[in-house]
């Protein structure tokens, strides 16, 4: 793809999103979301093969099929009540149809099926837009209409999200996959917190996309696919690997890592709230997502593959671009607990 398509889509991408963010009427929401939607699909097609191709139909039918939705609850809304207004959604179908929407969006159980299958057929640059830019409108809209939204459904979904992000992933064998499951449960604890206290969703998305983005750098950088790429992480930087584990750590949720900071936040804000038996489930689950980040940690840093003087070593060629990212975000992805009361005022 041309440098000028390239820079027009990437722009698009960007615009849509805070067009999404900063719009008070439903179709100006709507038409963010959409622009969204058409920007990435070329970038997701840049790729010619097959599964790119449908990994861009997959991705164009869900966020289709839930812009739809989004457009239908807000002319409900806007038929019963006479407002476009996205704070005043007062209608109860139009409650159901947003709840569905966004969670078709995000990829929350039960709607997460496209997720794992679109990020796989993606390269992994896309695949990390997919999983953190990509979340910021429908997390947007979800804030606006907090007050609107049903307690019980959002609880309900992000309980099963974080439980089937946990088990989804166990089995995975391929990184993008393993990430996607990881974007479910992550997602899974942000929408549980979010009608509870929205200050701690966003600190814990703002977290995550850090988190993720360091990762995937690395991920880029050690052009590991699969589980077994990352046992040969270590002839290209051993620096990288103990990064990629301190990281993974991290994402876990391991104290005194960064990654801890929104899961003891959040399990608090429930345990405060009398939820105890959600919290005990959120916490059981995150054991789920746990075992597969030690087994990629260990796969990465405590595994060397079996080696000859014949073994081809991965060339270490000039610094890439990803490289410059990951100092700043991995030091923030690791080191951010004792700054937590700073981030609570």
């Amino acid at each position: 793809m041309s440098p000028p398509i390239f820079t027009i889509l990437l722009s698009s991408l960007a615009t849509g999103t805070i067009i999404t963010m900063t719009s008070h009427h439903w179709l100006m929401a709507w038409i963010g979301l959409e622009m969204n939607t058409l920007a990435i699909i070329p970038i997701m097609s840049t790729t010619h093969n097959p599964r790119a191709t449908e990994a861009a139909t997959k991705y164009f039918l869900t966020q289709a099929s839930a812009s739809a939705m989004i457009l239908f609850s807000s002319m409900i809304n806007a038929w019963q009540t006479g407002t476009w207004d996205i704070t005043n959604l007062s209608s109860e179908p139009a409650h159901i149809l947003l709840s569905v929407a966004l969670a078709m969006k995000l990829g929350l159980v039960p709607m997460h099926f496209w997720l794992p299958e679109v990020l796989q057929g993606s390269t992994m640059t896309t695949a990390l837009i997919i999983i953190t830019w990509q979340k910021l409108a429908p997390m947007a809209l979800i804030y606006l209409n907090i007050n609107n939204l049903s307690t019980t459904v959002l609880i309900l979904l992000g309980l099963l999200s974080s439980i089937i992000g946990g088990w989804g992933g166990l089995n995975q064998t391929q990184t993008r996959k393993i990430m996607a499951f990881s974007s479910i449960a992550h997602l899974g604890w942000m929408i549980t917190v979010s009608s509870i206290m929205t200050n701690i969703m966003i600190m814990n998305l703002m977290i995550y996309l850090i988190m993720s983005t360091a990762l995937f750098c690395s991920l880029i950088l050690s052009k590991s696919k699969t589980i077994q790429d990352t046992t040969v992480a270590w002839t290209l930087s051993p620096t990288l690997t103990s990064t990629m584990m301190i990281l993974l750590l991290s994402l876990g949720g391991l104290p005194p890592l960064t990654g801890f900071m929104p899961k003891w936040l959040i399990l608090e804000e429930l345990i405060i709230q009398n939820l105890i038996p959600t919290a005990t489930t959120l916490a059981v689950s995150t054991l789920l997502s746990l075992f597969f980040y030690l087994r990629l940690a260990y796969t990465t840093t405590l595994t060397l593959s079996p080696n000859t003087v014949q073994t081809k070593f991965k060339w270490r060629l000039k610094l890439k671009p990803m490289a410059f990212f990951m100092a700043p975000l991995s030091t923030i992805s690791i080191l951010l607990l004792p700054l937590t009361p700073l981030m609570l005022l």
